[in-house]
Formats: structure tokens, C-alpha cells, sequence
């Protein structure tokens, strides 16, 4: 493919904010959709349910925090208020909200116990807030719902601690006027920088993009730097002769759902700009909880899978877990949490890295191939600029089982690598385990249990000069 450098070196200098490097390393963390819906066995509101029915009498969210805690998650997002317009802390904006519910005889704070219980077990705390409020009146009449909106969002923002996620989606409906509310984004962002500037603004909002499906499905090839905008008609005509990929110059703008990053893709673009993704599902069918779907929770092999494809695969998973009507996760939900937890603990206990011999093939004499030993992105490995193509060798004193390769980018200057393989040494010389594209914040190489005394990681293709942080193998 033709390889043009200058747009090389324009998408390598778009990296992760402190706040979105922040994010990349949780990896992955929970949701918790519970209000009225969950009392009407529905999965959207309407926003005239009385607030009587919400009473989730025995809600436990040091239970919640435990159930995460032990399955590796490192933060939860809870919503605030969903479409329904109910409000599960005291607004001072609505009624309709718990502080009129029988929820601990209304003097209730879903958020403020949660808050505290994730804080108390070592997690982070995010919220969610719907744009749209089918209770509220104001709804579609433009600055009068954005100044309810903001107040309530200040509200969030000012009385629990630290977020690290304001999470947005982007429903929207008519108002009681028949019109629909035109949201004043920036708006809405501000009153976050403001009050809470370490906290990423996900989906709707310019930190973290949605994955594009809420069944867990991901990308092979998943880019944290995108397009924000294409050229003229006229300017993708004149690029598209450059390109040798006939079926890509087929293809419209519009239908590369599957292709949000490449080089290919990115020459057609404007601009560009860090916007890492995230995988967000639920561990049910619905988002709230409904009695009937305990015996369709999602098996703990599914699980599984779903975190290898979207923790491993240069995204976060955002995991729902749908309170029951108690106020607690469900016995079942628990259970699998801990397995997908102990999997992962027993699969990565043993680095095997650790005491190996490294070396590289292209040794700066500087960045030293020794540096992804630690996962830390105060050291990486680099190679001479100019250098696109790099090879790391891990040799171990005795034969060894691998299973695993993980291989972490230092993103704080870009994601580079578009092409890697995995070879392992055995009796009969190198063979290939693995080749894949990209890498990004973290890849999870996974593949047959092979005994060898040698793996090596070879980078075939990046953008410029790869630079790797951390290297495992278990």
C-alpha cells in the first residue's frame, strides 16, 4: 500500500490526555442499572411511574463492591437517572426522584451509599445521566431544560467525591410541546472540566467513543486514533488514486463501521484526534433486572471471552450488572463475577517474562529492550528513529509453557504498531503462534499451550518507529 509519512507523522502525535491514560488503565469496569424499571419489569420508563414503587429495601452496595472487586473490575457507574427522569439521589430540581420513595423512608442516597462503598473497597465511582427526561416538563424547550439539566449535573458533580466517569448516551425524544431537545453539549461539558476535570465524558462526549453494538462484539483491528472529519469529495477522488486497494476505493465513508482508524481510512480524513473505545454490555439480556432472565445469565466461558476480545483488544469493558429488586447483585451474577475474577487471576499469576533474557535486534543503546520487564510507562523500548520494524527475543534457561502474550504500546506518544507476529522456538526452529495488526494500550495474545525456551515478538509494521512498554508471557 502507498505509504504516505507526513500523514504517518500527523496521527502519531495525537495521544491520550491525562484523564483518558487514566481511564486505559482500568481496563475494565462495571455498570449498575437500577430505578423504577426495575420495579415495573421494563427496561425504559415512561417517566410517570410513581415514586412509591421504588424500594430496594435491602440494598447492599458493599455487596455490589465486593461482587466487582472479585471479579478484577476497578470502577462502577451507576445510573443516576435514566430516561424515566427518576432520580435515585435527593435533587433539589424534581420530586421524582427517592427522597419522595419509601427507600429508606425517604431520606435515601442511592448514590451516596455507593459512592462510599466503592471508595471503602478501593474502586472508583462514575455516574451516568440521561439527556433525556421523560418526566421533566421543561423537555424540549430548549435553554429552560439545559439550565434544569446543568443543575442537576452540577448537583452530581459537586456532592460525591472524585468521578472518573461522566457517562452520556445520546436518547433523545419529544418533549410534552411535541419537540425534541436540542442538547447544548458544550455546555454540559464545561460544567464537568469545571468540577470535575479528571473525570472522562463517555459516549456522548470527547474522551471515551462507544464500540458501536451493545453485545460485546469487537474489532480485530481497534484504533484509538480516528477521523474527526473527511476531506471534499473532490479531495478523497484525488487520494484514492494513491491508494492500490481497489476494494477500499469502493467502499464509502459511511459503511467502514469496521474500519474507524487505519492509514487507509485516515488518508481520506481532515483531522484526527485520541479517542480510545470502549465495549460496553451487559452480564443479562436487558440493563435492568428482571426475574424472568436469571436463568440467562451469561455463562462464565462467555465472560471470559468477552473480556480477552475487549480488554485485550485495545479497549475497556464496561460491564453491566443489574441490581434485583432487594437492591442487591443476584446469587447467580455473583457467582459468575468470581469465576471471570479467578480465571483471570490464575491465568496471569506466573510472568514468565520476568526472568527471562531479553534482547532486540535494534538496540538505540538508549531504550533498552531490558524496559518492558515493568509495566510502568516511565520506560519502554525504542528502537532508532526511522525504524519501523523491531524484534524483541525472550529466552528462558528451561523450556517453558506459554499460552499468553501480552504486549502493551507506550500510548503516552501515540499507538503505532500495525502488524506484529508471535513466534515460539521449539525442536524444529520458529513457529508462528500469532499475527495480528494493531496493539495499542494492550494486546492479549492468546493460543494453543506450546513448550518452548524462546518467544519472539516481531513488529513488522507500525506507522514510525514502534515503541513498547511492557511485555508478558505466561
Amino acid at each position: 500500500m502507498y505509504k504516505d509519512y507526513e500523514l504517518d507523522k500527523r496521527l502519531v502525535k495525537c495521544h491520550p490526555s491525562p484523564r483518558q491514560l487514566a481511564i486505559e488503565q482500568m481496563e475494565f469496569y462495571a455498570f449498575a442499572h437500577i430505578t423504577v424499571n426495575t420495579f415495573t419489569d421494563k427496561e425504559w420508563g415512561d417517566g410517570t411511574e410513581p415514586e412509591s414503587i421504588f424500594d430496594p429495601s435491602g440494598l447492599d452496595a458493599d455487596q455490589w463492591v465486593e461482587a466487582l472487586v472479585a471479579a478484577g473490575a476497578t470502577g462502577l457507574i451507576v445510573t443516576g437517572k435514566h430516561h424515566d427522569g427518576f432520580c435515585l439521589w435527593p435533587s433539589k430540581y424534581t420530586e421524582h426522584s427517592v427522597k419522595n420513595s419509601p427507600f429508606r423512608n425517604g431520606r435515601g442516597d442511592v448514590l451516596r451509599e455507593v459512592s462510599d462503598a466503592c471508595r471503602k473497597g478501593g474502586i472508583k465511582f462514575g455516574v451516568y445521566l440521561s439527556p433525556w427526561d421523560r418526566n421533566c416538563p421543561l423537555y424540549g424547550q430548549g435553554k429552560a431544560y439545559d439550565d434544569y439539566f446543568c443543575a442537576q449535573l452540577t448537583e452530581l458533580c459537586t456532592n460525591y467525591g472524585e468521578l472518573f466517569s461522566v457517562w452520556f448516551d445520546g436518547a433523545c425524544g419529544e418533549g410534552p410541546n411535541g419537540k425534541k431537545q436540542v442538547y447544548d453539549w458544550n455546555r454540559y461539558y464545561s460544567v464537568i472540566r469545571e468540577l470535575q476535570p479528571n473525570a472522562c465524558i463517555s459516549i456522548c462526549g470527547p474522551d471515551v467513543r462507544w464500540c458501536g453494538n451493545e453485545a460485546g462484539d469487537t474489532r480485530e483491528s481497534e484504533w484509538s486514533v480516528i477521523p474527526t472529519g473527511f476531506d471534499t469529495p473532490d479531495d478523497v477522488a484525488e487520494k484514492s488514486q494513491k491508494s492500490d486497494d481497489a476494494s477500499f476505493r469502493k467502499k464509502k465513508i459511511s459503511e467502514m463501521d469496521r474500519d474507524l482508524g487505519s492509514r487507509a481510512l485516515c488518508s481520506y480524513a481532515s483531522g484526527f484526534a485520541w479517542r480510545p473505545a470502549e465495549t460496553d454490555t451487559s452480564i443479562r439480556p436487558g440493563w435492568f433486572y428482571h426475574a424472568s432472565d436469571d436463568d440467562k445469565v451469561r455463562s462464565t466461558e462467555t465472560l471470559i471471552d468477552i473480556w480477552y476480545r475487549t480488554v485485550g483488544g485495545n479497549s475497556k469493558l464496561l460491564l453491566n450488572i443489574p441490581p434485583d429488586r432487594r437492591g442487591l447483585f443476584h446469587e447467580t451474577d455473583v457467582k459468575r463475577l468470581r469465576e471471570l475474577g479467578d480465571y483471570i487471576r490464575k491465568t496471569f499469576k506466573v510472568n514468565l517474562a520476568e526472568k527471562a533474557e531479553i534482547s532486540a535486534d535494534k538496540d538505540n543503546g538508549y531504550d533498552l529492550a531490558e524496559n518492558v520487564r515493568v509495566d510502568s510507562y516511565d520506560s519502554y523500548y525504542k528502537p532508532f528513529d526511522g525504524d519501523n520494524e523491531a524484534t524483541l527475543t525472550f529466552r528462558f534457561s528451561d523450556p517453558q509453557t506459554v499460552s499468553h502474550v501480552v504486549i502493551k504500546e507506550h500510548i503516552p506518544m501515540s499507538q503505532r504498531i500495525e502488524r506484529f507476529v508471535v513466534e515460539a522456538r521449539t525442536d524444529i526452529g520458529y513457529t508462528e503462534v500469532y499475527s495480528g495488526t494493531t496493539v495499542g494500550y494492550k494486546k492479549i495474545v492468546k493460543f494453543s499451550p506450546i513448550v518452548t525456551d524462546e518467544i519472539r515478538i516481531r513488529v513488522t509494521d507500525s506507522r514510525v518507529c514502534p515503541i513498547i512498554s511492557f511485555v508478558g508471557i505466561y
